[in-house]
């Protein structure tokens, strides 16, 4: 019989433990081993977005088609959080853009110009001279109206509890 360095018999579960230990530890750290993904910024040719990619095992992009929605609405949560909004895109041009939000106990933003459009696909955006930018793309029968770099355009403090507007494309109706 073997005995380790204290006079003790080792076990083998003490063994077992060390290699379960360093085989916890070596898939721990390829956990966390990030996917090589291609930059976001890269711009998107016409013909992926006229039809969805063959690129093998990647995910395709949906098929681009010109945003058309028409929304002069307005609506209030049960909490008091009220959003108006009037919105005329055709084509994926803007002819009309601004927003009122205003936030219970937090503030008011106001989106009224002036926007320059920068793009017109995949999404639309929008962007103000001070660095405001107002995205609006379709999901499903919704057309989504966010907002980034807007905190100057909300009273202090508000912007950190805005969320974007949801229009339906169907109804105009918006939430």
């Amino acid at each position: 019989m073997r005995l380790d360095q204290a006079g003790r018999i080792p076990s083998r579960a003490g063994r077992l433990g060390g290699r379960l230990g360093a085989l916890a530890a070596a898939a721990l750290l390829s956990a966390c081993a990030l996917p090589v993904l291609p930059p976001s910024d890269a711009p998107v040719s016409d013909e992926v977005l006229a039809s969805p990619s063959s690129a093998g095992k990647r995910l395709r992009p949906m098929p681009w088609r010109p945003l058309d929605v028409r929304a002069d609405c307005r609506f209030r949560d049960e909490a008091g959080y009220t959003t108006r909004i009037t919105l005329d895109v055709a084509q994926s041009k803007v002819k009309a853009f601004n927003a009122d939000v205003d936030i219970p106990r937090r503030g008011s933003c106001s989106f009224h110009g002036p926007f320059t459009q920068t793009r017109e696909k995949p999404s639309v955006q929008l962007r103000a001279p001070d660095g405001c930018t107002v995205d609006i793309f379709e999901q499903g029968k919704a057309v989504t109206v966010g907002f980034a770099n807007c905190a100057s355009r909300c009273t202090r403090g508000a912007f950190d509890y805005l969320w974007p507007i949801i229009v339906d494309r169907t109804n105009g109706q918006c939430h």
